[in-house]
């Protein structure tokens, strides 16, 4: 591929993400990435940090999260409307299984990537519970409900992972949901 091509960003996550699953996530470079998604090393540099960031793709889905929140309809409680921003996201996520897979192999093999995943939610829960603020949900409520929904969306997503059939992950944030419901019944 040619350096004018289109999409370097996205010809660059492919090629970090395929490296990363022959070869691990130590032993690529910026270099090897870059050379083969056609680009230099600088336009890697233009579109990332650092080699983790690729993986992670900024604050992106907390934004698209916390944006759904904000828009969701007032009737429903906090956490149910976390999970609808949740579920907001489904075309996505469902769109990019096998990528999301090959990711997820990747980051599980890696404690620093782990530690990264983590931090992510956290920066993810922490966007929903402002949102939530936005919506006029006063706390302690707003940090329970985006701690909670955030949990589930975990919970949700390996599932979803793991699941050999074809099922949307919207399906899979409904049975979390309902089996945290379950649990808090108790």
């Amino acid at each position: 591929m040619g350096r004018w091509e289109p999409d370097a960003k996205g010809r660059l996550e492919r090629a970090a993400l395929e490296l990363y699953a022959e070869r691990g996530f130590d032993e690529t470079t910026v270099a090897e990435i870059a050379e083969r998604a056609g680009v230099t090393e600088r336009t890697f540099f233009r579109h990332f940090s650092d080699k983790r960031e690729v993986l992670f793709r900024g604050n992106e889905l907390a934004e698209r999260v916390a944006d759904a929140l904000r828009e969701a309809r007032g009737n429903l409680s906090p956490l149910d409307a976390v999970v609808a921003a949740f579920e907001s996201t489904a075309e996505f996520f469902d769109g990019r299984r096998a990528h999301s897979r090959t990711r997820q192999g990747v980051i599980d093999a890696h404690p620093a990537l782990r530690e990264r995943e983590l931090i992510k939610l956290a920066t993810m829960a922490e966007a929903v519970g402002q949102a939530l603020r936005d919506r006029g949900v006063s706390e302690p409520a707003a940090g329970l409900a985006a701690e909670a929904g955030t949990a589930v969306f975990k919970v949700a997503f390996e599932r979803w992972l793991d699941d050999p059939t074809d099922r949307s992950i919207a399906v899979h944030l409904q049975e979390a949901l309902a089996e945290l419901k379950s649990v808090t019944r108790g």
